[in-house]
């Protein structure tokens, strides 16, 4: 039997299957363009969109565990909703679904609500899943390149209560870690919850901060303006995602997003290792950068 990646041509889904080669396991990746899709080697593409639930069901023909990530659309949580209910009428014997870290809390942010939504789902139906909780994705703040470098400004308005933000290799190895327990399991397991965060909460002070030693030049934090955050978002993504994106960043200014020890020894073991660290990330990006 085999598992299947949703989400895998993206930036968490390539992470996951990057991290599944390690394990030996027979890794297949649902794409809309199968034909144009790059993969890593030993991955099969089958064609198939979480919009689509005949496609999914097609796709799901020889599957034992599944990987469900759902889009950042307007109807995400419809389309996770019936890639669960797809997957459960086809007897899939394992899933690991990527939720959000303060989905439980974050009652008013669209995309929070709605995880935590498929999350009730997956308790009610007693899916045999992992949930992983992800916080805010460290590599996000590439983005910030331009106003770091040209402008000595960290510009992601987190506020100053913390975060505590997760490495997206971090996310990618936990997942490939459930999902090949859950494939190698002679039968379904119990559920389990992870929260994939970082070491340390960081502020949007502590972070400039952390890029001033990285690049060696001072680095301020832009401020909790989230007016303007939506204005300069909706140049890039839809207005809808814009404030979607606004309210979490409100919840951040007002309620943080901080990881409790037990959060952070129930990952370390799951892992291995301690968490990846912002400092490592913004001292690696910093490299990077200094390159060309």
């Amino acid at each position: 039997m085999s598992i299947l990646v949703t989400g895998g041509t993206g930036t968490i889904g390539a992470q996951v299957l990057a991290h599944l080669q390690a394990h030996n396991a027979d890794v297949r990746a649902l794409t809309r363009s199968p034909e144009t899709a790059q993969l890593p080697a030993g991955v099969t593409a089958v064609r198939g969109d979480l919009a689509d639930p005949d496609s999914v069901r097609a796709a799901l023909e020889g599957v034992s565990t599944l990987f469900v990530l759902a889009p950042n659309v307007a109807d995400e949580l419809t389309q996770a909703m019936l890639t669960l209910t797809v997957a459960h009428e086809a007897g899939i014997k394992g899933i690991v679904y990527l939720s959000v870290f303060g989905g439980d809390a974050y009652a008013d942010v669209p995309h929070f609500a709605g995880k935590y939504t498929v999350e009730r789902m997956i308790e009610a139906l007693d899916l045999p899943a992992t949930i992983l909780r992800p916080a805010y994705f460290i590599q996000n703040d590439l983005r910030q390149k331009d106003g770091l470098l040209e402008a000595g400004v960290y510009a992601s308005p987190i506020g100053g209560k913390g975060v505590s933000m997760v490495d997206i290799r971090d996310i990618g190895e936990a997942s490939a870690i459930e999902l090949t327990r859950r494939e190698q399991a002679p039968a379904p397991l119990g559920r389990e919850i992870y929260s994939l965060v970082g070491p340390d909460s960081q502020t949007g002070e502590s972070i400039a901060a952390i890029w001033s030693a990285a690049l060696g030049r001072a680095v301020r934090y832009g401020g909790d303006d989230l007016v303007v955050t939506e204005q300069r978002t909706k140049t890039m993504l839809p207005a809808w995602h814009a404030l979607d994106l606004r309210l979490m960043f409100g919840r951040y200014q007002t309620a943080g997003a901080v990881a409790s020890e037990e959060d952070l020894a129930r990952l370390t073991s799951l892992l291995g290792r301690a968490p990846r660290s912002y400092a490592a990330f913004a001292k690696d990006a910093a490299a990077q950068w200094a390159k060309g």
